[in-house]
Protein backbone atom coordinates (compact mmCIF):
# COMPACT_ATOMS: atom_id res chain seq x y z
CA UNK A 1 0.00 0.00 0.00
CA UNK A 2 1.65 3.29 -0.93
CA UNK A 3 0.92 5.73 1.76
CA UNK A 4 1.16 9.38 0.27
CA UNK A 5 4.00 11.68 1.62
CA UNK A 6 1.03 13.90 3.39
CA UNK A 7 0.04 11.09 5.81
CA UNK A 8 2.28 11.95 8.43
CA UNK A 9 2.05 15.79 8.82
CA UNK A 10 -2.02 14.83 8.56
CA UNK A 11 -1.31 12.66 11.05
CA UNK A 12 0.30 14.84 13.25
CA UNK A 13 -2.58 17.50 12.84
CA UNK A 14 -5.36 14.44 13.86
CA UNK A 15 -3.36 14.19 16.95
CA UNK A 16 -3.37 17.60 17.99
CA UNK A 17 -6.79 18.57 17.01
CA UNK A 18 -8.57 15.21 17.75
CA UNK A 19 -7.74 15.51 21.85
CA UNK A 20 -8.82 19.36 21.67
CA UNK A 21 -12.13 18.40 20.34
CA UNK A 22 -13.49 15.81 22.63
CA UNK A 23 -12.17 17.50 25.73
CA UNK A 24 -14.41 20.08 24.45
CA UNK A 25 -17.71 18.05 23.53
CA UNK A 26 -16.46 16.58 27.38
CA UNK A 27 -16.32 19.64 29.02
CA UNK A 28 -19.94 20.59 27.38
CA UNK A 29 -21.05 23.97 27.65
CA UNK A 30 -19.63 27.50 26.72
CA UNK A 31 -16.02 26.43 26.17
CA UNK A 32 -18.17 23.81 23.17
CA UNK A 33 -20.46 26.41 22.21
CA UNK A 34 -17.42 28.68 22.00
CA UNK A 35 -15.26 26.30 20.61
CA UNK A 36 -18.11 25.39 17.53
CA UNK A 37 -18.64 29.38 16.91
CA UNK A 38 -15.06 29.95 16.45
CA UNK A 39 -15.00 26.53 14.03
CA UNK A 40 -17.95 28.29 12.04
CA UNK A 41 -16.41 31.78 12.17
CA UNK A 42 -13.06 30.41 10.30
CA UNK A 43 -15.54 28.18 7.71
CA UNK A 44 -17.10 31.19 7.02
CA UNK A 45 -13.91 33.23 6.37
CA UNK A 46 -12.19 30.19 4.23
CA UNK A 47 -15.47 30.15 2.23
CA UNK A 48 -15.33 33.76 1.68
CA UNK A 49 -11.58 34.31 0.79
CA UNK A 50 -11.76 30.85 -1.85
CA UNK A 51 -14.98 32.70 -3.53
CA UNK A 52 -13.30 35.87 -3.43
CA UNK A 53 -16.59 37.40 -2.05
CA UNK A 54 -15.97 41.26 -1.66
CA UNK A 55 -16.23 43.34 1.44
CA UNK A 56 -14.74 40.45 3.47
CA UNK A 57 -14.89 42.25 7.05
CA UNK A 58 -18.03 42.64 6.53
CA UNK A 59 -19.59 39.79 5.63
CA UNK A 60 -17.08 37.90 8.50
CA UNK A 61 -19.13 40.51 10.61
CA UNK A 62 -22.66 40.02 9.61
CA UNK A 63 -22.10 36.22 9.44
CA UNK A 64 -20.61 35.58 12.79
CA UNK A 65 -23.22 37.66 14.16
CA UNK A 66 -25.72 35.81 12.61
CA UNK A 67 -24.32 33.03 13.90
CA UNK A 68 -23.50 34.21 17.32
CA UNK A 69 -27.21 35.15 17.87
CA UNK A 70 -28.45 31.70 16.66
CA UNK A 71 -26.32 29.99 19.20
CA UNK A 72 -27.68 32.36 21.79
CA UNK A 73 -30.90 32.02 21.25
CA UNK A 74 -30.03 27.74 21.64
CA UNK A 75 -28.34 27.96 24.50
CA UNK A 76 -30.50 31.15 26.56
CA UNK A 77 -34.03 29.54 25.16
CA UNK A 78 -34.93 32.20 22.87
CA UNK A 79 -36.86 30.66 20.20
CA UNK A 80 -38.03 34.11 18.75
CA UNK A 81 -33.95 34.75 17.98
CA UNK A 82 -33.35 31.60 16.01
CA UNK A 83 -33.89 33.35 12.96
CA UNK A 84 -30.98 35.45 12.98
CA UNK A 85 -29.01 33.11 11.19
CA UNK A 86 -30.95 33.48 7.90
CA UNK A 87 -31.62 36.51 8.30
CA UNK A 88 -27.73 37.29 8.37
CA UNK A 89 -27.33 34.75 5.03
CA UNK A 90 -29.73 37.04 3.44
CA UNK A 91 -28.06 40.71 5.19
CA UNK A 92 -24.52 39.05 3.87
CA UNK A 93 -25.65 38.35 0.19
CA UNK A 94 -27.69 41.95 -0.51
CA UNK A 95 -24.39 43.56 0.84
CA UNK A 96 -22.46 41.73 -1.69
CA UNK A 97 -21.24 43.77 -4.90
CA UNK A 98 -20.54 42.21 -8.36
CA UNK A 99 -22.62 38.97 -9.73
CA UNK A 100 -25.68 37.27 -8.80
CA UNK A 101 -23.60 34.40 -8.46
CA UNK A 102 -21.40 36.34 -5.75
CA UNK A 103 -24.24 36.89 -3.78
CA UNK A 104 -25.71 33.12 -3.82
CA UNK A 105 -22.10 32.32 -3.04
CA UNK A 106 -22.53 34.98 -0.01
CA UNK A 107 -25.86 33.89 1.44
CA UNK A 108 -24.69 30.07 1.20
CA UNK A 109 -21.75 30.52 2.82
CA UNK A 110 -23.26 32.03 5.81
CA UNK A 111 -25.62 29.15 6.04
CA UNK A 112 -22.75 26.67 5.57
CA UNK A 113 -20.86 27.81 8.25
CA UNK A 114 -23.66 28.46 10.75
CA UNK A 115 -24.84 24.66 9.97
CA UNK A 116 -22.11 23.72 11.79
CA UNK A 117 -21.88 25.73 15.16
CA UNK A 118 -25.94 24.99 14.69
CA UNK A 119 -26.03 21.41 14.74
CA UNK A 120 -23.19 20.53 16.81
CA UNK A 121 -24.67 23.14 19.76
CA UNK A 122 -28.00 21.80 19.42
CA UNK A 123 -27.22 17.93 19.34
CA UNK A 124 -25.01 18.60 22.30
CA UNK A 125 -27.73 20.54 24.26
CA UNK A 126 -29.59 17.10 25.23
CA UNK A 127 -28.68 16.44 28.49
CA UNK A 128 -29.47 12.58 28.50
CA UNK A 129 -27.96 11.95 25.03
CA UNK A 130 -26.00 14.95 23.89
CA UNK A 131 -22.27 14.01 24.22
CA UNK A 132 -23.32 10.65 23.03
CA UNK A 133 -24.94 11.92 20.52
CA UNK A 134 -21.09 14.00 19.12
CA UNK A 135 -18.77 10.82 20.04
CA UNK A 136 -20.95 9.09 17.95
CA UNK A 137 -20.98 11.61 15.12
CA UNK A 138 -16.99 12.22 15.25
CA UNK A 139 -16.80 8.19 15.16
CA UNK A 140 -18.62 8.24 12.15
CA UNK A 141 -17.38 10.61 10.58
CA UNK A 142 -13.78 10.24 11.39
CA UNK A 143 -13.89 6.23 10.59
CA UNK A 144 -15.28 7.39 7.30
CA UNK A 145 -12.19 9.54 6.56
CA UNK A 146 -9.14 6.93 7.68
CA UNK A 147 -11.14 3.78 6.21
CA UNK A 148 -11.92 5.18 2.94
CA UNK A 149 -8.21 6.84 2.39
CA UNK A 150 -6.49 3.63 3.31
CA UNK A 151 -9.07 1.35 1.56
CA UNK A 152 -9.18 3.57 -1.35
CA UNK A 153 -5.18 3.13 -1.06
CA UNK A 154 -4.87 -0.28 -0.61
CA UNK A 155 -7.70 -1.88 -3.29
CA UNK A 156 -7.41 1.00 -5.63
CA UNK A 157 -10.07 0.23 -8.48
CA UNK A 158 -13.01 2.40 -10.26
CA UNK A 159 -12.45 5.87 -9.49
CA UNK A 160 -15.64 7.51 -7.43
CA UNK A 161 -15.80 11.10 -9.59
CA UNK A 162 -12.71 11.78 -11.61
CA UNK A 163 -13.73 15.33 -12.65
CA UNK A 164 -14.38 16.50 -9.20
CA UNK A 165 -11.66 14.40 -7.07
CA UNK A 166 -9.23 12.19 -9.03
CA UNK A 167 -7.94 10.22 -6.07
CA UNK A 168 -11.04 9.17 -4.70
CA UNK A 169 -12.37 5.33 -5.68
CA UNK A 170 -15.65 3.34 -5.16
CA UNK A 171 -13.48 0.98 -2.83
CA UNK A 172 -12.66 3.60 -0.59
CA UNK A 173 -16.19 5.39 -0.45
CA UNK A 174 -17.65 1.84 0.31
CA UNK A 175 -15.08 0.59 3.00
CA UNK A 176 -15.15 3.97 4.56
CA UNK A 177 -18.98 3.54 4.83
CA UNK A 178 -18.38 0.28 6.45
CA UNK A 179 -16.04 1.12 9.17
CA UNK A 180 -18.67 3.91 9.99
CA UNK A 181 -21.23 1.84 10.32
CA UNK A 182 -19.49 -0.47 13.14
CA UNK A 183 -17.94 2.47 14.27
CA UNK A 184 -21.58 4.31 15.04
CA UNK A 185 -23.14 0.80 16.34
CA UNK A 186 -20.29 0.15 18.52
CA UNK A 187 -19.88 3.34 20.01
CA UNK A 188 -23.83 3.17 20.61
CA UNK A 189 -23.55 0.09 22.24
CA UNK A 190 -20.98 0.82 24.73
CA UNK A 191 -23.23 3.61 25.93
CA UNK A 192 -25.13 0.74 26.90
CA UNK A 193 -28.03 1.82 24.50
CA UNK A 194 -29.94 -1.56 23.29
CA UNK A 195 -30.54 0.19 19.37
CA UNK A 196 -26.86 -0.15 18.16
CA UNK A 197 -28.18 -3.18 14.96
CA UNK A 198 -31.50 -0.37 14.54
CA UNK A 199 -29.16 2.27 14.11
CA UNK A 200 -26.88 1.43 11.75
CA UNK A 201 -28.74 3.20 8.77
CA UNK A 202 -28.24 6.03 10.45
CA UNK A 203 -24.29 5.51 10.56
CA UNK A 204 -24.28 4.64 7.07
CA UNK A 205 -26.67 7.98 5.79
CA UNK A 206 -24.15 10.11 8.08
CA UNK A 207 -21.28 8.34 6.32
CA UNK A 208 -22.65 8.77 2.84
CA UNK A 209 -23.07 12.56 3.90
CA UNK A 210 -19.65 12.80 5.27
CA UNK A 211 -18.38 11.59 2.28
CA UNK A 212 -20.75 14.16 -0.18
CA UNK A 213 -19.71 17.02 1.82
CA UNK A 214 -16.40 15.90 0.92
CA UNK A 215 -16.65 16.13 -2.79
CA UNK A 216 -18.86 19.35 -2.83
CA UNK A 217 -15.51 21.26 -1.07
CA UNK A 218 -13.53 19.51 -3.71
CA UNK A 219 -16.08 20.80 -6.32
CA UNK A 220 -15.93 24.02 -4.94
CA UNK A 221 -12.07 24.11 -4.94
CA UNK A 222 -12.04 23.16 -8.97
CA UNK A 223 -14.55 25.62 -9.56
CA UNK A 224 -12.43 28.33 -7.97
CA UNK A 225 -8.95 27.08 -8.34
CA UNK A 226 -6.94 26.36 -5.66
CA UNK A 227 -5.88 23.33 -3.92
CA UNK A 228 -6.84 23.89 -0.11
CA UNK A 229 -9.34 26.30 1.53
CA UNK A 230 -6.05 28.08 3.27
CA UNK A 231 -2.75 27.05 5.12
CA UNK A 232 -3.92 26.94 8.50
CA UNK A 233 -3.21 23.41 9.80
CA UNK A 234 -0.08 21.41 8.67
CA UNK A 235 -0.65 18.47 6.15
CA UNK A 236 -4.52 19.36 6.23
CA UNK A 237 -4.85 22.87 4.45
CA UNK A 238 -7.75 24.61 5.61
CA UNK A 239 -10.02 24.20 9.00
CA UNK A 240 -12.92 23.66 5.62
CA UNK A 241 -10.40 20.62 4.51
CA UNK A 242 -10.91 18.98 7.66
CA UNK A 243 -14.06 19.98 8.68
CA UNK A 244 -16.44 19.61 5.12
CA UNK A 245 -17.52 15.87 6.30
CA UNK A 246 -18.69 17.14 9.27
CA UNK A 247 -20.52 20.05 8.30
CA UNK A 248 -22.51 17.19 6.01
CA UNK A 249 -22.89 14.88 8.72
CA UNK A 250 -23.57 16.69 11.28
CA UNK A 251 -26.59 19.08 9.58
CA UNK A 252 -27.69 15.54 8.89
CA UNK A 253 -27.87 13.94 12.23
CA UNK A 254 -29.10 16.93 13.86
CA UNK A 255 -32.18 17.37 11.12
CA UNK A 256 -32.64 13.48 11.25
CA UNK A 257 -32.90 13.58 15.26
CA UNK A 258 -35.11 16.84 15.16
CA UNK A 259 -37.52 14.62 12.64
CA UNK A 260 -37.83 11.49 14.91
CA UNK A 261 -37.68 13.65 18.39
CA UNK A 262 -37.64 17.40 18.22
CA UNK A 263 -38.10 17.94 22.23
CA UNK A 264 -34.53 15.72 22.24
CA UNK A 265 -32.58 15.18 18.82
CA UNK A 266 -29.79 13.21 20.43
CA UNK A 267 -32.06 10.93 21.51
CA UNK A 268 -34.41 11.25 18.02
CA UNK A 269 -30.51 10.12 16.90
CA UNK A 270 -29.78 7.04 18.92
CA UNK A 271 -32.35 5.46 19.80
CA UNK A 272 -34.42 3.39 17.84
Amino acid sequence: MNVGADFLPRLGSALVLAPLVIAAATWGGRPFVLLCFLASLMLLWEWAKMARLPRLPVLIALGGGGIAVALFALVAGRPLLAPALPVAALAAALITRGAPSLRAWALVGVLYAGALAFSLTRLRLDLGYGLIAIVWLLAVVWSTDIAAYFCGRLMGGPKLWPRVSPNKTWSGAIGGALFAVGAGMLTVWLAGIDSSLLAAPAALAASACSQAGDLFESAMKRRFGVKDSSHLIPGHGGLMDRLDGLVAAAAFACLLGLLRNPASPAAGLLVW
